[in-house]
């Protein structure tokens, strides 16, 4: 029983008025309807309303009451009737709910709301026994144990970022519906006890730490924040965990000046999603405690630093991150850690090649020498294109050397070196040792000068496979990019094998995308397009429509196309994992006659497409109608 809440209702008349109407709400409406409707006038007395109840008789409250005059000091009415054993603690309890304006219900009665429960994480839900239900009007109605724990309430608010209204449970509901109701709605807001693969900072959720700094920042009495405290190693070293949990590329810690809270956003599959706030006071302690991880200098603040953490010095799994830190304005900085080492080279089948495109991969690669070139925009997974070319030649019977900056992925068997251009350890200082170390092929992580480029060209015409990439939109694009920076035609004609160009989409998620079938003329516009887009000769719009319903209609004659929609097994966004779209220019005698003229990239793409290239859209078009991903990626990524 709560002393606070019964201090108001410590007497009782029998004449007073009734309670409640005595009816639990049976519905999420009707909860909603009782959560809103407060208390009008004066709050019964709690006699009047246990009598209205049932829960006792005229007699036994008569006998309280004279019990509560006669005694000193005064008792609670609640107390004396449970100690005579009227009552228990906890009916005395549900009835001031009620009469406080919490109503009490049988959490078996309702389906509570997947976005309910995707605000409360499921480690903070089991942890503390709660039930989020619904949310209306930006407030979260939640079961809660004690609806006067005003500590767990602050710390709900914080999490849900909404107003919260506690509710009881009938006695002895609560605990099971908790766990059934996050196993059917799978909201797994953090890692669950039973599943945290032995990851020590998977016991705590990321959410209910930044909530004990908000408490913290509050308490007038407590002291300054710093980078050695607990709660703020933990929530760093959660973070961290969770973003590997949830296979993020980056993690962003943006900072502000106060009272605007810290942001950290996490990049998953190419999107940046907002992920927790932590507030303003933390700011300098939380990217010290970063700084000291990856031994920078602290007291820095005007300079950019760049460092590298070694997540497993810290009681976490063997993974490396790269972080650089960014001056902002006024003496602020922001932080951002790009997650390294823990990427495995991918089967070459797997990176989303369609299959006359790894048809002509590995035919291009089973060459003994030239020059192979993949290019694209940052981030557009060339070098995990590059890793798979490699894992499959990685072979006890060659030797491979790669340059990189820095070694992202590692596979055993290569000799893999990280270049430092500050000591003037660059690509292409890497490239003249090569050539002196015996090498079958040679991987060089980016072409970014003349010498380089140079030293690659050479070396392919030699008697080594050379393998690198470029910054560039297209593949005919690179050949122009690559005479421009200065490079001899005639060798570079003679050298080049191929040049793939890649973008990444989002995979929609298997298990939730949505069919819509394409009616014939949506289907004739998609192929004029598919035309269109790389002015192919090949086949006419009626042919790839006579091809695509052979190859993709389904049970009923229809060809269909996929949208998002959101599950549980991607977490509500409707997509889950990345996969390339590709054009793979392979060299012939008409692009070797090109490009010995320095013809423009127009002339190029046109003889890659007489010679059989697929564009990025046609690639697209392709994987949307095999319900891999879905036409706003791939219209985004191939930009025309």
């Amino acid at each position: 029983m709560h002393a606070v809440a019964q201090a108001h209702l410590v007497t009782a008349s029998p004449a007073a008025a009734p309670a409640t109407s005595g009816r639990m709400p049976a519905t999420l409406d009707e909860l909603w309807a009782r959560v809103r409707k407060t208390p009008a006038g004066r709050v019964p007395q709690l006699g009047a309303a246990l009598l209205d109840q049932g829960l006792i008789d005229a007699p036994t409250l008569t006998r309280a009451l004279q019990r509560q005059a006669s005694e000193q000091p005064h008792r609670l009415l609640g107390q004396l009737l449970v100690e005579d054993g009227a009552l228990s603690a906890r009916q005395v309890d549900t009835v001031l709910t009620e009469l406080l304006g919490v109503p009490t219900v049988d959490p078996r009665l309702f389906v509570p709301e997947a976005e309910a429960l995707r605000r409360i994480p499921r480690t903070i839900a089991l942890r503390e026994t709660i039930l989020p239900l619904l949310i209306r009007d930006d407030t979260l109605v939640v079961v809660v144990p004690d609806p006067w724990d005003h500590t767990l309430l602050d710390e709900l608010r914080f999490i849900a970022e909404l107003s919260v209204a506690p509710v009881l449970a009938v006695p002895g509901t609560l605990v099971p519906m908790v766990t059934q109701a996050y196993a059917w709605a799978g909201a797994v807001g953090g890692p669950t006890p039973d599943g945290n693969d032995g990851n020590p900072f998977a016991q705590r959720d990321v959410h209910a730490l930044a909530a004990e700094l908000v408490i913290h920042d509050k308490s007038p009495e407590a002291p300054a924040i710093s980078e050695s405290d607990n709660t703020l190693v933990r929530l760093i070293n959660t973070l961290i965990s969770d973003a590997i949990r949830q296979r993020a590329s980056d993690i962003h810690i943006e900072t502000a000046d106060a009272p605007c809270p810290v942001r950290i956003r996490l990049r998953v599959d190419g999107e940046l999603l907002s992920y927790l706030e932590v507030p303003a006071g933390y700011r300098f302690a939380l990217v010290a405690r970063l700084k000291i991880m990856a031994d920078l200098n602290i007291a820095e603040h005007r300079l950019p630093q760049d460092g590298k953490i070694d997540f497993a010095r810290f009681g976490g799994p063997h993974i490396e991150l790269r972080m650089v830190t960014v001056p902002t304005t006024r003496g602020l900085e922001d932080v951002v850690l790009r997650l390294l080492s823990g990427l495995k080279p991918m089967p070459l089948d797997a990176i989303g090649l369609r299959s006359g495109n790894l048809a002509l991969m590995r035919s291009v690669m089973s060459k003994p020498y030239g020059l192979i070139l993949i290019c694209g925009p940052t981030g557009c997974g060339k070098t995990t294109t590059l890793h798979s070319v490699m894992r499959e030649l990685n072979t006890d019977q060659r030797k491979i050397w790669t340059a990189e900056d820095p070694v992202e992925i590692t596979q055993e068997g290569l000799r893999q070196v990280q270049v430092n251009p500050r000591l003037g350890w660059t690509f292409a200082a890497a490239m003249r040792t090569f050539l002196r170390a015996d090498p079958d092929v040679i991987m060089i992580g980016e072409m970014r000068d003349e010498e380089t480029a140079r030293i690659a060209v050479e070396a392919s015409l030699t008697g080594h496979l050379v393998m690198s990439t470029l910054h560039t939109n297209s593949a005919p694009e690179s050949i122009a990019r690559l005479l421009e920076i200065g490079l001899d035609p005639f060798n570079f004609s003679d050298s080049l094998l191929g040049i793939l160009a890649q973008r990444l989409v989002r995979r929609l998620c298997v298990q939730c995308r949505v069919p819509q079938p394409l009616h014939a003329d949506a289907l004739d516009d998609l192929a004029r397009q598919y035309v269109a887009s790389g002015q192919s000769v090949g086949l006419t719009p009626d042919e790839l429509v006579a091809r695509w319903r052979h190859e993709h209609a389904d049970a009923h004659g229809e060809v269909r196309l996929y949208h998002h929609h959101g599950c549980q097994a991607c977490n509500g966004h409707g997509y889950k994992g990345r996969m390339g779209l590709h054009e793979l220019m392979v060299s012939n005698d008409e692009i070797r006659r090109l490009v010995r003229r320095r013809a423009p990239a127009a002339e190029l793409q046109a003889a890659a497409l007489a010679g059989g290239m697929v564009t990025l859209r046609q690639d697209g078009i392709e994987k949307a109608l095999a319900g891999l991903t879905d036409m706003a990626e791939v219209f985004a990524a191939s930009n025309g």
